[in-house]
Order: C-alpha cells, then structure tokens, then sequence
C-alpha cells in the first residue's frame, strides 16, 4: 500500500490539495453524489441528443430505448457506439444538436484521411471547457498569477485554445506562442519567466534540444510545470523531458470530438490522470468483442459526454487504449483515474504476428546510452511480409564501426523487451524531422490498398 494512502498520512495531503482545487466541491464529491450527478446529466444529455440528431434517435430506438430520461448508469452499456467515421459520414454538421446559426465555434482535424471530423460549440459549451482546462491546469499544479507558455498550435487544433481559455479562466498570464519559431519561444521562456509550459511532449523535447545547443539552461529559470498532451508518450520520456527542462511533467489528456483538452490530467501525484466525472462518463472495453471490461483491466476507453450542447456524443470510442481505477487518489480528489494511454489501437503496428505501439518502442529507446530521444519507425513491404525499420538518431557522430555496434544493440533491446524483430538505421544527431506539434512517429510505406 502506498504510504501516501495510508490513514495517518491523508487528511495533511488532502487538506493540502484542497486549498491547490480550482472548483473544490465538484473535484471532492463523494462517489454516491457523483453518480447521482451523472445520472441526472447523463439523462439530459441522451434527451438532448434524441430530441435533435436524428442519427442518435434512430440508433437508439434500435437498440430499444423508447424514453432516454429513463436510463440509468448501468444501462448504458447497452446503448449504440459513436465512433469517428460517424462523424465523417455527417459531415459537417449532421451529428450537431443546436443549428449552425447557435453554433460559436467549429474545430476540426486535419482529414490528412479523408474529411476532416467537425466540432461545434455553442457559448456554453466553450464556457464549459474553459472552466474545466482551468481545474486542469490548477490540477497539474499551475497557479492563478502563473506565466503559462503555451506552445500547442492554434487554428483548427483544439490544443491551442482550449489552454489559452483555460489559463485565463485560471488568471494566469497567458503567453500565446504556438508552435515553430522555437529559438524565439526559448528566448521568451526566460525574458517572462514562464512557471507552467503547455505543449506536446515530442515539441517540448525540441525546445529542451534548442535551449541546450544554444547554451540555455531552462533548468535554472522559472519553469516548474510542464502540462504535456495531444500524443502518446512513455513514463521514459516523462523522465528526460523533467531531467532536460527542470520540470514536473503532468498529462493531460482530451480529443476534439469529446471537447480538447481538459477531459483528464495527472495531479501532482503523477499517478493516472483525474477524468472529470461531472462531465464525462467513462467505460472500458473490449476492442474486439466490444465487451465491458472492469476497473484494472486494458481496453478501449469509451467517453459519453454528459454536458455537451452542440456536440453530445454516446459511448465515443476513443480507439485509446488504457485502463481506469476509482481508487482513492492521494491528492483527496475523487474522480477516476486513467492510466497512461499507451497507445490507440488504430496505430498499432502488427509486424510478423507481433503487436506493438510506437510508446512501447520509445521507453526501450530512451533507456538506452548513446541514444537521442528523436525516432520514426519505417513500415514497409517486402513480398508478402511487412518489415520494420527503427530509425534511432545518436547522440554524436559515430564512426561506422560504432554505428554497426549501436544498431545491434538496439535490435537486441527491442528483441527481448519487446519480443520484435525489427532493422535497425542509426541516423546523425539532427537528421530525424523535429515536430513542431505533434510528433510524426509512424511512415507507413506500405501500398494503399
């Protein structure tokens, strides 16, 4: 049992983390308030959703539901899956629930495969999420008063604004950088004296590499927090970027569909991110069989939105794959927690019958000497079987006898942690593409079928 949660120790953490609470109440209610909260929202939202998007209405009368202001919590696990084709299929609008005239904000992603998915706000909804990436960010420890340096990219990406409003909301002073221009975003982390940087993790890593070659060292400024997200990234990389940036390394997790970011985020426990229950009902399940899992066990994350007006989305699925407990958290909030995402299972790579994640590459990576923490994994097909090319970037230049001997290496690590059989291509320091948001880890080169 940790001892954080042991009797003699909780009432000085919990007393503590109140006085750090953005909306203390709502991040402290007992579990039996919080459910009867979801209920009653959960209920509005379905009728919400019945009453004005015709494709909710019909999958649910399908499913047998006649009066949605009768489910309860366990019910659900019956209703219809909403998914991210859904959303392309109805594209632009078709899955919102208020007319585009009530609409004030749309995002969407890049449709980099086909249409982009399209989101829609109505002035509560983004009220709403700027309330709840305000209780985030105060969360993961940021403080009203803070310099926020807010380094996601802004436009159609909902990572950039749905921070900004959030730091605001907060009363931090919000430094809009966005993302590129990265020796400038150096310069201004020290002239403002940002405490809390708010970025990708694979962007905050690029900015730690630029603050290094230029002779800066961030560790012995104002920095203090770094609220990271928008990706994937191991428990290897939280350790280098805190090491590099002086930092506190704290997740954050949120898509566009269910609303940015702020969905979930890691207290200063750093130990499974607080999904805000008041707002969002979360389930695990099977990939395959679809099959509700338990509290513990891997799966398919599932969100239902349960204040949402233009958008209300049923049993989401995520494709993220992780896992949720209700255990008390040390820091005295309430809500669950979300294990890290570890991957989603649309990006998961089947090499030779072998399944793996790009995150699960990266912590074997990043463990290892000689190794930067820059990577791209290369799919191609030769005959009739896929192969897998690590292309790994050295700290230094390497003579090719060196570079033989850490691609070895590397091949053997990843063998036996992993249990893959991949090739292995060194590359010089700076050859593999920096992001300048959300980092590129996969190039398939496989023919499109």
């Amino acid at each position: 049992m940790n001892a954080l949660l042991q009797p003699q120790f909780q009432s000085k953490i919990h007393r503590a983390t109140l006085a750090r609470c953005f909306e203390r109440e709502a991040e402290t209610l007992p579990r039996e308030r919080l459910e009867r909260l979801q209920l009653k929202r959960l209920r509005a939202s379905l009728e919400n959703a019945w009453e004005n998007v015709p494709l909710h209405r019909s999958r649910m009368r399908a499913a047998g539901v006649e009066a949605p202001g009768d489910i309860s919590l366990r019910d659900v696990a019956a209703l219809p899956f909403t998914t991210k084709s859904d959303l392309r299929d109805q594209y632009p609008f078709g899955l919102f629930a208020r007319p585009r005239e009530q609409i004030a904000r749309l995002h969407a992603s890049s449709g980099t495969t086909g249409k982009p998915t399209v989101v829609g706000y109505t002035g509560k909804d983004i009220d709403t999420w700027s309330q709840l990436m305000a209780r985030s960010l105060a969360c993961a420890g940021a403080h009203s008063g803070d310099v926020i340096h807010n380094a996601y990219g802004y436009g159609l990406f909902t990572g950039g604004l749905g921070a900004h409003y959030g730091a605001e909301r907060l009363g931090a002073t919000v430094v809009p950088a966005s993302g590129g221009m990265t020796e400038r975003q150096v310069a201004l982390l020290q002239d403002f004296g940002a405490r809390v940087l708010c970025a990708t993790p694979s962007y905050a890593l690029n900015i730690a590499e630029v603050a290094e070659r230029e002779g800066v060292d961030l560790r012995s400024g104002a920095l203090e927090i770094g609220v990271f997200g928008a990706e994937p990234w191991s428990e290897a990389l939280r350790r280098e970027l805190e090491s590099r940036l002086g930092i506190r390394a704290v997740d954050v997790y949120g898509l566009s569909e269910i609303m940015g970011p702020g969905v979930a985020v890691e207290c200063e426990a750093q130990d499974g991110l607080h999904g805000w229950e008041d707002h969002f009902l979360f389930e695990i399940i099977d990939p395959e069989s679809r099959r509700a899992l338990p509290d513990g066990e891997p799966g398919e994350l599932v969100i239902t939105t349960l204040t949402k007006e233009a958008l209300p989305l049923i049993r989401y699925r995520t494709r993220d794959i992780t896992r949720i407990t209700r255990a008390l958290c040390s820091c005295g909030r309430s809500h669950l927690r979300i294990d890290r995402i570890t991957g989603r299972n649309d990006d998961m790579l089947i090499i030779r019958g072998v399944n793996v994640y790009p995150s699960q590459v990266e912590a074997v990576l990043l463990g290892l000497d000689g190794i930067a923490a820059h990577y791209q994994l290369v799919v191609e097909r030769r005959g009739s079987l896929d192969e897998l090319t690590i292309e790994v970037e050295t700290q230094r230049a390497l003579s090719s006898h060196e570079e033989r001997d850490l691609e070895r290496k590397v091949a053997h690590h990843v063998k036996s942690m992993i249990g893959l059989s991949a090739g292995v291509a060194a590359k010089k320091p700076g050859e593999v593409p920096r992001s300048q948001g959300k980092a590129v880890r996969v190039r398939d080169l496989r023919p499109k079928a």
